[in-house]
């Protein structure tokens, strides 16, 4: 059952590894697109201003891609999991309380509960999308393997998923992420 409040004319959920660019593919859509019309919703938000606050830590700092966020991500990859398990919707509910705009981009499905909740929750205006780059692309972006991290369920939860409704192949090839681009937008165009 979808939460009150607006329901969306589409949800578009996406996923991808550390540095795969989903972030930046996300934020791209909605400055085309407009913050008028489209929202971008971070999972991983609830889940650092919770785990900030239980643990006395800077929320902003948290946030970006600092050395501090580094420093706190196996905790916190291990405290988020007690509340999924707890809980599959925990952090799914909060991000969507009070959103307005119809097109919502949710930037960092992690696991098939995200995927799922989403789609019982809003069903048919449920797409998924998956942002995918080489390791190497992934490195120039300061990509290291970390034991416990890359290798843990919040990075692999969704590798075996199947087949999703989407994929943008974030390579390097400016080109081809732009096409790629241009053919989702036109899809949410058309759902508008």
């Amino acid at each position: 059952m979808a939460p009150l409040g607006d329901v969306p004319r589409l949800v578009l959920v996406f996923s991808g590894k550390r540095k795969s660019g989903k972030d930046f593919v996300t934020e791209v859509l909605q400055s085309r697109l407009g913050a008028d019309v489209c929202a971008v919703l971070r999972l991983s938000g609830p889940l650092k201003e919770r785990y900030a606050q239980e643990h006395g830590l800077d929320f902003q700092r948290l946030l970006d891609a600092s050395t501090y966020k580094e420093a706190h991500r196996r905790d916190m990859i291990r405290w988020g999991e007690e509340k999924r398990q707890a809980d599959p919707g925990f952090f799914c509910r909060r991000i969507v309380e009070g959103v307005s705009q119809p097109i919502w981009l949710v930037s960092d499905a992690r696991r098939v509960s995200d995927i799922q909740w989403f789609q019982e929750a809003y069903g048919a205006v449920t797409q998924t999308v998956r942002v995918v780059a080489t390791e190497q692309s992934r490195q120039q972006r300061g990509w290291v393997f970390t034991p416990g991290v890359d290798d843990a369920e919040s990075e692999c939860g969704l590798d075996n998923f199947g087949a999703f409704d989407w994929v943008i192949e974030n390579h390097g090839d400016e080109q081809r992420l732009e096409e790629q681009l241009e053919n989702l937008i036109e899809f949410v165009r058309s759902r508008l």
